[in-house]
């Protein structure tokens, strides 16, 4: 099987399309794509990592599903297209982790 995550030269800092934040890259050696104060993404992926994707649509955190392997996953929806995406919460991030109580909030949300 080929792994299809692409790291090298995705792993950048960013400001919030949402709410303004500076995102601060991971360091753990996975790729930082969503923000940590509000949840929200933006549809820049074919495939995790890649910046492929052309529509560049504003992703909306809808839901929190819980992977046996990754942990808590982060369910976004595409305001742009309707694209919905699943992505790993970065909760153990020792600079800038996922705020807790806005995933626990997102978790108690009934799914749109």
């Amino acid at each position: 099987m080929t792994r299809r995550f692409i790291v090298t030269g995705t792993n950048n800092a960013f400001t919030c399309a949402q709410c303004g934040a500076t995102v601060q890259p991971l360091r753990n050696g996975s790729v930082r794509n969503h923000c940590p104060a509000c949840l929200h993404s933006l549809h820049v992926d074919v495939h995790p990592g890649d910046r492929a994707c052309d529509c560049h649509g504003v992703m909306r955190p809808v839901g929190v599903d819980q992977h046996p392997k990754k942990g808590w996953m982060i369910v976004h929806e595409c305001t742009r297209c309707g694209f919905l995406g699943r992505n790993k919460a970065a909760l153990d991030d020792p600079d800038q982790p996922d705020d807790y109580d806005a995933l626990v909030r997102l978790s108690a949300r009934p799914r749109e």
